[in-house]
């Protein structure tokens, strides 16, 4: 999978060419079990034809019930590391000893189609993407409490003690970076999720109608 997506790449077009032709793409930061992933499906389904999900990489295994293509590229660290080497990815990083990318390849292919392409991506990946050219509308989840994120982490039963408290260790440094002012153009508070995604999704609408008003197409619906 991970060379049929560098051929698309390559074709497409160089790195040095511009990436942001098409609607700007949408950032979501957050913690690990910050309701993410309820935010977005719930976008998804209410307009399934405005959004498209970057599909990362990443070269640790499958949990129960992922799938290649869908949930990540599962892929080997050396095809990753050569691909970062090419300039493929517009962001990475490494976390509890596996990589992980979006690479430029997902990004334009969704641009292409006039839909909004989606990048559920971490701190250090946000700030390697505010550097491109992408423009990038950046949304910060801010979780309840770190004793919340912990509950919601130990019901997946997926992470041992270790990986845990490097999740929760990451998530307070994310959320100092998340709450600093002109970080992120949007802040969601996700305590109640029927309030934080009205917030959401109201503050999205609004920025894709100005995108509209400024010629960009953009099928909302």
């Amino acid at each position: 999978m991970i060379s049929f997506l560098f051929i698309v790449n390559r074709a497409l077009s160089s790195s040095s060419r511009k990436m942001s032709q098409g609607p700007r793409p949408l950032v979501l930061c957050g913690p690990s079990g910050s309701g993410k992933s309820t935010l977005l499906k719930l976008l998804f389904a209410e307009f399934p034809n405005t959004f498209g999900f970057s599909v990362s990489h990443t070269t640790r295994s499958p949990r129960a019930g992922e799938q290649d293509g869908v949930h990540y590229y599962f892929v080997d660290r050396a095809d990753m590391e050569e691909a970062i080497a090419s300039d493929e990815f517009i962001e990475t990083a490494e976390f509890t000893g596996n990589l992980y990318g979006t690479s430029k390849a997902a990004v334009r292919e969704i641009q292409k189609q006039g839909r909004v392409c989606i990048l559920d991506i971490e701190q250090k990946g946000v700030e390697q993407i505010r550097k491109t050219d992408l423009n990038p509308i950046l949304i910060f989840n801010n979780p309840p409490t770190i004793n919340e994120l912990e509950r919601r982490l130990r019901l997946r039963g997926s992470e041992t003690e270790e990986t845990l408290r490097k999740r929760l260790s990451a998530a307070e440094v994310e959320i100092s970076y998340g709450l600093t002012p002109g970080n992120f153009h949007k802040i969601i508070n996700n305590v109640d999720i029927e309030v934080a995604y009205r917030e959401f999704r109201d503050f999205v609408v609004q920025e894709l109608k100005q995108q509209e008003n400024e010629g960009i197409s953009i099928s909302l619906n």
